[in-house]
């Protein structure tokens, strides 16, 4: 018995340290100010109020997922693009970028400066409220 009781209590402890770790997951962080490599700037839609760049690898489980919730979003939201950018060959390219995870959206004003950034598959909502007010609703 006391074994049984020793093996739940550690899978307990394991349950309870991942639900830490992915908590943060999805949430909407404020960008940071690091150089935009050139590679990145490239990518950015002059004329986009808002481009949204999302870091991949080839093995990225929830990619597709944030793809579509990305793509969603922009097809509601007017000025806002979105570009994909993998990272699988370019890790000082993440590097740079200061991406640790896949997936990670980053948003960028048209001058190339971090509006914020979001770590995980986004929640569509979280990262409309977000961006309103650097956006404009759509016009379909």
């Amino acid at each position: 018995m006391t074994g049984g009781l020793l093996g739940l209590l550690c899978a307990l402890v394991v349950v309870a340290a991942v639900a830490v770790a992915l908590r943060g997951r999805g949430r909407v962080r404020p960008g940071s100010r690091r150089a935009l490599p050139d590679e990145v700037r490239a990518l950015l839609d002059p004329d986009a109020e808002v481009t949204l760049v999302q870091v991949t690898t080839r093995f990225c489980a929830g990619c597709r997922r944030s793809r579509e919730v990305l793509a969603g979003l922009v097809a509601r939201t007017g000025g806002v693009r979105l570009a994909e950018l993998d990272v699988t060959e370019r890790p000082e390219l993440a590097a740079a970028l200061g991406v640790l995870a896949t997936p990670t959206t980053v948003a960028y004003d048209r001058r190339g400066a971090e509006l914020l950034r979001v770590t995980g598959v986004p929640d569509a909502e979280g990262l409309s409220g977000a961006l309103t007010g650097l956006t404009r609703p759509s016009d379909g």
